[in-house]
This record gives C-alpha cells, structure tokens and sequence, in this order.
C-alpha cells in the first residue's frame, strides 16, 4: 500500500494499519481485565462501541485521515467483509435450529419481522410529526441499523456498503445500535429472574426448555479443540479462497444483469457488492452442511469476528465525532422501534403462549445477534447459552436478504 496525499499527521496506510491494530488490542486486553477500573467502565461502555470511537477520535483530531485512506476500500470492505460472512455462517447448524421446536423458530421468525414492521411504522410516524428526523439519507440510515438487528455486525456492515451510507450517518446509528440495544439488553436480564412468574401468569408450558438444555452443547465438546496449523491454513484458506469466487462470479453477472434486467439498477443488482455479499454468505452457508463446519471448533467464527472488528474500526476511521450528536432524535427514533417491535413479538408470544425465555431469545438474537444473545440466554440457565448462540448466528445468514429488502422498502417511503 503505497502513502495517501493527506494532511493528517500520519498518512501512510502501513502506520495506520499498525495504529488500528494496537488500538484494538488494547481494548480487548482492557476489556478483559477483572478488576479495578476498567472492569467499571466495560460494564458502562461496550468495548464495540470504542473499536468505532477511538479511531473516530483519530480521524476527528487530524491523526489520520480517514476518507484518504485505502484500508476501508478495497481491503476491508471488499476483502475482510466478505471473509468474515463466510466464516460466520460457517458453523449454523440448520437442522439443529429446526429441532428447537416450532415454537421457538416462529418466535425468532416473528422477532425478525417485528424489527421490519417496526422500521416502517417508525418511519411514517417520524414522517407524520417530525419530519426532520427522517429527512435526508436517514431511512438508509435505519436499513444498516436493520441490519444489525435482524442479523449482525457483518450484516450491518454490508446494508452501508449496499446503499452507500454516509459513515457519519453510519456512526450516529451505531451509537442508537448501542445505545437503545444495549438497554434493552439489560432489561431481559433483569426480567429473567423474573421468569418463572411470567410464565406462572401467563400459563405457558415450560417442559420444553428442559428438553433444550444441553441438546448444543454436545457439538462443541465433540469438536472444540486447540487450533493446529492445518485447522488455521484451513479457515483462512475457505474464507478467501470464497471471497475470490465471490468477486470473480460478482463481475460478470452484476454486468449481465445491468445489461439485460430493466430492473436491476431498482434493487441494486448491478452492482458487483451485493452479489458479492450474496454469494459469500450462501457459501459459508452451503459449507455449513459439510464437514467444514468441525472447523468452528477450531475458532472459525472467533477469526470472522477478528476480520468483522478490523472493518468496524476502519468505518470509525471515516467518522467526525462530533456530528454523532448533531441528531438527537434518532435516538428517539431507535426507541420508537425496538418499541413497536417489543409490542408485536409480545402479542406473538401470547397467542403462542410460550414461555418468557422464548420470547427473550427470540428477540435478542435479532438486536443483540450471536456477541449477546448467549449472555441473555444464559441469565435464564447457563446450559441454555448454546441456544443462544445458534438463533443469533442464524441472523448472519438471514440479516443481509431481510435488511436489503427493508432498505428498498424504506428508500421507497423516503423518495416516493
């Protein structure tokens, strides 16, 4: 990577690189720490949220420059992205997830189309009585945040890259992500205690939930193991090696359908990204059904969530931190929705009578996705965070189609 012509006091991508690396570092080992301080302060402020802010800090300050740099484009968002897609979706267990239960399927169904309905009825309310909050390139805006809370960072990062999103307006919504997610996260832990009175008052069955303890747990014992060589040659060799596939199909069907599909342009299908994002994720998904899902026993998804960070702090490096409070009622906005999405799974619940735990999984491993719903899942027994964790990863695979489709949705409120 050769130095980009900036002002910023450094502005060779190499340094940057190297910043952006022991930047992370630190924040993890930080985060990582048991005692004094930083214990307090992790538990206040997410350390995602600083893998956007202290590179935000860097750019806002004049220390790099962030728009000239190349690390975002074409290295992460091109390469790491796509990477991290496969080795996500590697380890979702289909079949597993459908002997859940119909129940619990249908209530993290219903919790995905809840945040699509709750983006829409947001939107036309804001429209109605406060239409600055949805002016502009907001509604693109709502299509990342959408992404994040029907599926995951990796989805999140993908809807930015699909409709072009501002990375200012990126990072006022990653702050709602936190912000408005992160409470709600709270507030199913505290109800978790809770739990068997809920359920007491609302009569539901309960039995099933034994029958979900320990089901998961099985796997990651049988195939949990120290990383070798041959398993790391092996991740890093399926991850890129399907990035280049992904960009070597992209091309020339992205150019196809621009070519020959009057409509195409309408749902962005000429443009080599979104296939590239398609195709990458239906690899790691068709991996899934083979024997290289043992590889997630060997880190597969801890080196895709490594790749995921990276991109999630050269998106911070684009950033003005002080325009992530020029907007105030976004916040508002975020409220709003996870509002609407909280009522609608709840109605959805009591019609299905299911327990609260089905109800609280179902919705975190939407907004919260595989980093937090095993923390929510395990509130209610430790043996129930493997569920957790495969409902959130299946956002991975779910997210991106269900959050573009929302997008379109929205751009077409916000222009019609």
């Amino acid at each position: 990577m050769e130095p980009v012509a900036s002002t910023a006091l450094i502005s060779n991508d190499i340094v940057v690189l190297g910043l952006i690396a022991a930047t992370l570092g630190a924040v993890f080992w930080t985060a990582s720490l048991q005692h004094g301080f930083f214990r307090k302060f992790y538990s206040f402020v997410p350390a995602l949220l600083l893998c956007y802010l202290i590179p935000g800090l860097y750019n806002t300050f004049g220390l790099i420059d962030g728009e000239a740099s190349k690390l975002y484009n074409p290295v992460a968002s091109r390469v790491l992205l796509p990477a991290a897609l496969v080795l996500l979706t590697l380890s979702i267990d289909l079949k597993a997830i459908l002997r859940l239960g119909p129940k619990l399927v249908l209530m993290y169904a219903a919790a995905s189309l809840s945040v699509m309905a709750g983006a829409v009825l947001a939107f036309l309310l804001f429209r109605a009585v406060h239409p600055e909050t949805v002016a502009g390139d907001t509604w693109a805006g709502m299509t990342t945040l959408a992404g994040s809370w029907i599926g995951g960072g990796a989805n999140m990062l993908a809807m930015k890259e699909i409709f072009q999103v501002d990375a200012t307006t990126f990072g006022q919504f990653a702050v709602v992500d936190v912000g408005v997610g992160y409470v709600w996260m709270a507030v199913l832990i505290f109800l978790a205690a809770r739990a068997q009175a809920i359920d007491a008052r609302s009569g539901a069955d309960t039995r099933a939930i034994e029958e979900l303890k320990l089901k998961l747990e099985a796997f990651r014992a049988e195939h949990g193991r120290i990383a070798s060589l041959t398993d790391l040659m092996m991740i890093i060799g399926l991850a890129f090696g399907a990035v280049g596939l992904s960009h070597f199909v992209a091309a020339p069907v992205s150019a196809w359908f621009g070519a020959h599909v009057s409509w195409a342009k309408t749902v962005s299908l000429h443009e080599p990204f979104v296939w590239m994002v398609m195709l990458s994720t239906l690899i790691g998904l068709g991996l899934s059904f083979t024997r290289a899902r043992t590889l997630e026993g060997a880190g597969a998804s801890n080196i895709g969530q490594l790749l995921l960070y990276f991109l999630i702090a050269t998106i911070g490096m684009q950033m003005d931190i002080f325009a992530l409070l020029d907007r105030p009622w976004l916040f508002l906005l975020g409220i709003v929705w996870i509002s609407i999405h909280i009522v609608l799974l709840w109605l959805m619940g009591r019609l299905l009578r299911v327990p609260f735990f089905y109800f609280a999984i179902g919705s975190q491993s939407n907004i919260g996705g595989p980093a937090s719903a095993p923390v929510v899942a395990s509130a209610f027994h430790p043996a129930l965070a493997p569920v957790g964790a495969l409902l959130g990863t299946l956002g991975y695979a779910t997210g991106t189609g269900l959050s573009y489709l929302l997008g379109l949705i929205l751009r077409a409120l916000a222009t019609g």
